[in-house]
């Protein structure tokens, strides 16, 4: 009995010291008076937990604030320099390592091309990349191995949590990738591995347009096309890690060919490949193929990287003045609008947060359109209570996402390393 109550007491200050250091992060610089309100825990607790954070060095005093006839108030604030968080972005042409102090200032980058699918087709040089990257920030920024509080690394397609972690390609005959165990050979660092769509979606959540919102979805366009689902404030998973794969969800019966082994995927539609595929069949004056299976439509595979950025952003540029480039991205616009319609009815969120490179140049020029199509196709209800609207933290927060990934850890557990 009295090592169970011994248990109670410490999961009762880990509990304490979860709740006051998330108030600290995220409504800091706060006084003690305000912990207090915002928590709803006694002055002693405050008090007494506060003492233990800034005994740590987790937490430091900023300045003071005056107060209603007694003594000025003094301000706390997370340490920035108490810790520090790795970020990785694994793309389908790219990785990208960056380094964070705990306010999630960027102190390093590293970055490395990559062939389009590297991860599932042969993960070894790719596993080789991410720990050269690692060692690389460390390096640059001076940072301390032990000062690192963990790992986060996004990687595309589906990341199945267990026993093993297990990274399953998007597109089919991809073998699972046991990408834990692979890094696990090169660092001791603790990592935290996830789809690159729900660790940039956490970000938004925490840091940009999903601000105050319980239920959202980021839904973030680009080579590929995917959605972080968030429920009262939680990232929505289902059963076995798949949930946000909204890009492989059907637009069009029979209609052109995904890199999934699909045809009528909404990627093949407006996945930034996609979208080059069919105004370059507009071009030539083809439009008998645009709706066909015999559509290449791979979402990515193909011509990924900075020139696809750069052709993408000229079909944008161009649709102010040439009627081919601006019938293609209304169509993709009317696309668009029949996917998101499709979330909303599915989970009436508060917010649908567009993102990714591609959706945001998308949402730059046609998001009017992308509106429109969406209320001829979402119930009015819902559609009528959902905001629409484009992402914060730019169109590649992959890396400050992952990074969010160790932090969420970090706060869960007090501080805890």
């Amino acid at each position: 009995m009295g090592q169970m109550n011994r248990r109670t007491v410490r999961d009762l200050r880990r509990g304490n010291r979860s709740t006051l250091l998330r108030q600290l992060y995220f409504q800091g610089p706060v006084s003690r008076q305000e912990l207090g309100t915002l928590t709803g825990l006694s002055s002693g607790s405050v008090s007494n937990v506060v003492g233990e954070l800034l005994a740590d060095a987790l937490v430091e005093e900023a300045g003071s604030v005056e107060s209603d006839g007694g003594r000025p108030r003094t301000l706390l604030r997370v340490a920035p320099g108490s810790g520090h968080l790795i970020g990785v972005d694994v793309g389908e042409t790219h990785v990208r390592v960056e380094l964070f102090d705990l306010m999630l200032t960027e102190l390093a980058r590293w970055e490395h091309p990559l062939t389009p699918g590297g991860l599932e087709r042969d993960p070894e040089p790719v596993v080789g990349h991410i720990l050269t990257g690692l060692e690389a920030v460390v390096a640059k920024s001076g940072t301390e191995p032990e000062a690192v509080i963990g790992v986060g690394v996004g990687v595309p397609g589906v990341v199945e949590q267990g026993d093993e972690i297990l990274v399953h390609g998007p597109t089919a005959g991809r073998d699972a990738v046991p990408l834990e165990r692979l890094l696990r050979t090169g660092t001791d660092l603790p990592l935290f591995i996830d789809n690159g769509a729900t660790a940039q979606g956490q970000a938004e959540m925490w840091f940009g347009a999903g601000r105050g919102a319980d239920n959202a979805v980021i839904a973030l366009i680009g080579s590929g096309v995917g959605a972080a689902i968030v429920t009262a404030g939680a990232p929505y998973r289902g059963a076995t890690s798949s949930a946000g794969e909204w890009g492989h969800t059907v637009v069009q019966v029979g209609g052109r060919a995904c890199r999934c082994g699909a045809v009528g995927c909404l990627e093949a539609y407006v996945g930034a490949q996609a979208v080059l595929d069919r105004y370059g069949r507009a071009a030539r004056g083809d439009r008998a193929g645009v709706g066909g299976a015999d559509g290449a439509g791979e979402g990515g595979a193909d011509g990924a990287g900075e020139d696809q950025q750069a052709a993408f952003a000229a079909i944008v540029g161009a649709a102010g003045t040439e009627a081919r480039a601006r019938e293609v991205l209304e169509e993709t616009a009317a696309y668009l609008g029949a996917g998101i319609a499709d979330l909303i009815n599915l989970f009436n969120p508060e917010r649908i947060i567009l993102g990714g490179w591609a959706g945001l140049l998308l949402g730059g020029r046609v998001l009017p359109r992308i509106r429109a199509a969406t209320a001829s196709y979402a119930l009015h209800r819902p559609y009528a209570q959902t905001e629409i609207g484009l992402a914060e933290l730019g169109p590649d927060a992959v890396a400050l996402g992952a990074a969010t990934l160790p932090l969420a850890h970090f706060l869960a557990t007090g501080g805890a390393r």
